[in-house]
C-alpha cells in the first residue's frame, strides 16, 4: 500500500451555512434593539433641548415682563443671548415663539415623532 494520507480538513458547505444562518439571526435581534436604544436617546437629547428653552423663556419673562418671546431672541452666542447653541440631533424643528405657562414643542423629530415639555 500507498503511505499516502488523503485526509481532508476543511468545512463543508453545510457548516459554513450553519454559521451564516446563526450570524444572521444574531444580527436580526441585534438592529431593533439598538434603533430602540438610538431613538430613545435621541428624544432625550430632544427633551434637554427642550428644558433649556423653556428654562430660557422663563428668565425671559421674568426679566422683561413679557409673556411672548421669539426664539431666536433666546439662543445665539451673544451675552445676552440665555442658551448659547440648541444642537438637532434628529432633524427636529422648534417652535419658532415661547409664550409664558404654555408647553415647549419639538416637531418631525427624525421626520415622525413629537415631543412636547411642559415647564
Amino acid at each position: 500500500m500507498n503511505g499516502i494520507n488523503n485526509s481532508r480538513k476543511g468545512f463543508t458547505l453545510v457548516e459554513i451555512m450553519i454559521v451564516v444562518v446563526i450570524i444572521g439571526l444574531l444580527a436580526a435581534m441585534a438592529i431593533p434593539a439598538f434603533q430602540k436604544v438610538r431613538a430613545s436617546s435621541q428624544d432625550k437629547a430632544v427633551l434637554n433641548n427642550l428644558r433649556q428653552l423653556g428654562s430660557a423663556a422663563d428668565q425671559y419673562f421674568l426679566e422683561n415682563g413679557v409673556s411672548r418671546v421669539a426664539s431666536a431672541s433666546l439662543v445665539g452666542t451673544n451675552s445676552s443671548n440665555y442658551v448659547k447653541a440648541i444642537q438637532t440631533v434628529a432633524t427636529e424643528t422648534y417652535v419658532v415663539t415661547l409664550d409664558q405657562g404654555a408647553a415647549v414643542t419639538a416637531f418631525s423629530v427624525n421626520g415622525t415623532r413629537t415631543i412636547t415639555y411642559n415647564n
